[in-house]
């Protein structure tokens, strides 16, 4: 990369709801400062800019915030800005702001490629909900996604919902996977672990990350820690917030586990744990393409995870590189995590597995789909 190199071209446009610590507004992050290390013009358009991933934008990204606190809301904002501006190109995440963004353009009658980002398997994640709902996103979606030039889906798994769900043609959707990989995360994992359990632990460590919810399925990954402290005493560390918070704690007491389990909350340098931990585990129930599972492999620490929709399978190379178990099965799960603690792979062929998620990598591909030479 050349940060010296600046272009005379319009900027590109990035439009994004920043509601929080999410891995979405964190993977926009990342690939708004490799554009800008690539000394491509960025805007930022913000609703709402909430979150630490907010603070740590590149500093030539320029901020332009919509004026809006809902997505819906910054659509006048955007029509005058895709007239006013008429950036190179648009890059849209989440389904909400990709629609608004398709009418935006529509409605400012400009020639503006158009690219739009999903993140998540939306079938599976809105299992559960009334048919309705389903029906309804579904029916929003197959209107809108055919006027957006390219649709970016994170993993093959993702993919297959969106076409499945909208109709589109197979040649208009496009799987670029997440910079999750950055240049300074081997940095960042030699840091100082916050929690005192990293400095040293005399028991095999086990960490789990992720938001406190129902789709994470951490009371799986506690249930299965209680199977495995009878094969082998350890430690299980779950990093996050989140409602589920009450009821796994009460479930961590009511398991008699209290003295090997913390819940410590968010942490700022989750590398620096995962580098330092035996074993990381992703319980979750359905995922589009888990980030958190690329950054342990990344820094070199065995992985098991559930085989859900979607992800997991496609990082794991069909658990070529961790053991996949079944959703929910927390006898199974105990098993991978007791197998891989006893015969994990080598660092170096978990950080060779994940190389089509570095930062550089996930760049191209997004400027490729965006119509955009690379100034590298």
């Amino acid at each position: 990369m050349n940060p010296a190199v600046q272009t005379t071209h319009p900027p590109i446009a990035v439009f994004l709801s920043y509601s929080g610590d999410g891995g979405v507004e964190r993977m926009m992050t990342l690939l708004a400062r490799g554009m800008a290390d690539r000394g491509h013009a960025v805007d930022l358009l913000v609703v709402k800019g909430a979150g630490g991933h907010f603070q740590k934008l590149h500093p030539q990204v320029r901020v332009l915030q919509v004026g809006a606190n809902h997505t819906w809301m910054a659509l006048p904002f955007l029509v005058r800005y895709l007239r006013r501006v008429r950036p190179r190109a648009l890059l849209v995440a989440k389904d909400r702001a990709n629609r608004t963004a398709i009418r935006a353009r529509r409605w400012a009658g400009v020639d503006v490629p158009l690219v739009v980002r999903l993140g998540t398997h939306l079938r599976r994640s809105l299992q559960g909900k009334p048919r309705l709902v389903f029906w309804w996103r579904a029916r929003l979606m197959r209107q809108a996604y055919g006027h957006a030039d390219r649709v970016v889906a994170v993993s093959d798994g993702v993919a297959a919902d969106t076409q499945d769900i909208t109709g589109l043609p197979a040649g208009k959707i496009t799987v670029i996977r997440n910079p999750t990989v950055f240049p300074e995360i081997t940095e960042r994992a030699e840091e100082p672990a916050e929690h005192p359990w990293f400095t040293a632990s005399p028991v095999p460590l086990v960490v789990g990350i992720g938001r406190l919810t129902g789709q994470k399925d951490f009371a799986t990954l506690i249930h299965a820690f209680a199977h495995l402290q009878v094969q082998r005493p350890s430690r299980l560390v779950i990093f996050g917030e989140g409602a589920d918070r009450p009821a796994l704690e009460a479930l961590v007491e009511q398991l008699g586990l209290s003295h090997c389990v913390a819940l410590p909350g968010f942490t700022n340098n989750p590398y620096a744990h995962l580098a330092r931990a035996d074993l990381f585990v992703l319980s979750s129930a359905w995922e589009g393409s888990p980030n958190v599972l690329v950054e342990a492999m990344a820094v070199g620490t065995p992985v098991v995870s559930t085989d859900c929709d979607s992800g997991p399978r496609e990082i794991l190379a069909g658990g070529a590189y961790g053991p996949l178990v079944e959703v929910g099965d927390a006898e199974a799960l105990a098993t991978a995590m007791e197998r891989t603690l006893q015969n994990p792979l080598p660092a170096n062929e978990l950080q060779g597995a994940v190389s089509e998620y570095h930062l550089d990598r996930s760049v191209e591909g997004y400027l490729q789909a965006l119509g955009i030479p690379s100034l590298k």
